[in-house]
């Protein structure tokens, strides 16, 4: 893409307009946040960074080139919006699309973006189901068989799951939807392929995380429903799914509400959150506990704090080295409490003790513009991806925003399924997006 055709298109896609709203698909107003007064600033800008990032007409390449689907967005084009400008009001009902580009696509906003998408990127739907939150978190890839499982959403919108109700656990074969994708043509048009249900045992109740393979099997941990508790099991990822519950309690006491887990790489301890969204959306009974991160020892049954404090712990990762964990606090988002923007949308980086596995060093990674920080995980890379309320946002190490999978709809959680292949949970979708970026290594031992 050269830059005058950027141009061309920034210019044809940007209302000349303060504010002008839309309705996104899933019925939430879109306001496009471009103020009349910035749109030279804008058009300049990015012309700027196109010439700096693709091919000149002298003949250079560049190994980074712009993937077809990416909008590049300067931010120096919208640090100031002007006296007349359009600024955002709600987090969660209004998205920065400067650009007004339909999703999904890749937006840019830090030239390294480009190393982790390659230049042939593409994103698109692989399956989708509008009534039902099928696909919402716990996504594990099992390299065998080259299947992600995934559980729904297990009391939100559209989750079909309450007091009364377990959740869903689902699978997808990668491999219906490569093929799927062949016979689609060329392009990036949506396919829809088959999710199949998995039949799991009264143990299992609101799968919310998911992790591994943990010795060949899916490690689910679960939000338990009334009075049927929280638990931490393996499942055997083949039919009939054998089950073992490997803790259900805290010295006696149920945990609040299991949320998300990840495998130390290293020590192979599970590390996991708890917090009160099962209380919080009415499937769970008044917390008993405070909002925490555990350690789990399965050789010796050890379980213990290594960090608190937080406002709704939610998801957990690690870098590939074992040496810093991320978490997610999604205090913003308050179940019937409503939400509350000057609660957390944070993610929190902690230095790894190496004897005793604590959290320490406790500080600010990033804060999500778009909703919440949900889900996390990892490239081999070490840039961090979190599920938001616009898709899919991706940091480096150092905490720099670098781009967005925009998907102007909520995303939960996500899954590399081998190196270059990103499976994103969206509710009532599942994307699929091809990229360079390699996997972090999730399967233990």
């Amino acid at each position: 893409m050269t830059a005058h055709t950027l141009a061309q298109r920034v210019h044809k896609a940007t209302p000349g307009v303060s504010k002008d709203a839309t309705t996104s698909s899933h019925g939430s107003p879109s306001w496009k946040m471009v103020a009349t007064s910035s749109f030279t600033a804008i058009v300049i800008g990015l012309t700027a960074w196109v010439y700096a990032t693709t091919p000149s007409q002298s003949g250079a390449t560049n190994k980074h080139g712009v993937p077809p689907q990416a909008v590049l967005v300067n931010p120096l084009a919208f640090n100031v919006l002007g006296i007349n400008g359009s600024f955002r009001q709600s987090a969660t009902e209004e998205f920065f699309n400067p650009t007004n580009t339909s999703p999904p696509f890749f937006q840019v906003f830090h030239p390294d973006f480009l190393k982790i998408l390659g230049p042939s990127a593409i994103i698109r739907a692989v399956a989708a189901n509008p009534t039902f939150a099928f696909a919402h978190e716990a996504p594990i890839w099992v390299p065998e068989t080259d299947e992600v499982f995934f559980a729904s959403n297990d009391g939100g919108a559209l989750g079909m799951s309450d007091i009364d109700h377990n959740n869903q656990v689902s699978k997808i074969s990668l491999k219906d939807v490569a093929a799927a994708i062949k016979a689609s043509g060329p392009g990036i048009a949506p396919v829809n392929v088959t999710a199949t249900k998995i039949d799991l045992p009264e143990a299992i109740q609101m799968t919310n995380g998911g992790t591994g393979p943990f010795n060949g099997k899916l490690l689910l941990i679960n939000s338990g429903r009334g009075p049927l508790p929280p638990s931490l099991a393996l499942v055997d990822p083949a039919p009939p799914h054998n089950t073992t519950v490997l803790l259900d309690n805290f010295f006696g006491r149920q945990f609040n509400s299991l949320n998300d887990v990840k495998i130390h790489p290293g020590s192979n301890k599970l590390f996991f959150t708890d917090v009160t969204y099962g209380f919080l959306n009415h499937f769970r009974p008044p917390p008993l506990l405070p909002n925490q991160v555990y350690r789990f020892d399965p050789d010796t049954g050890s379980v213990r704090v290594v960090a608190d404090g937080f406002d709704r712990c939610n998801g957990i990762a690690f870098a590939p080295d074992g040496k810093t964990a991320f978490v997610t606090d999604t205090g913003a988002n308050g179940g019937f409490l409503g939400n509350n923007q000057t609660e957390p949308a944070t993610i929190y980086a902690f230095d790894v003790d190496p004897k005793s596995n604590a959290f320490k060093n406790r500080r600010v990674f990033a804060y999500v513009d778009t909703g919440i920080a949900d889900g996390i995980q990892l490239d081999a890379a070490g840039n961090v991806y979190a599920g938001t309320g616009d898709g899919v946002q991706v940091w480096d190490s150092d905490g720099t925003l670098l781009g967005k999978f925009f998907l102007e709809t909520v995303s939960a959680n996500l899954v590399f399924a081998g190196d270059g292949r990103l499976v994103i949970m969206a509710e009532t979708a599942i994307y699929f997006a091809e990229i360079a970026a390699k996997a972090n290594k999730l399967s233990f031992p």
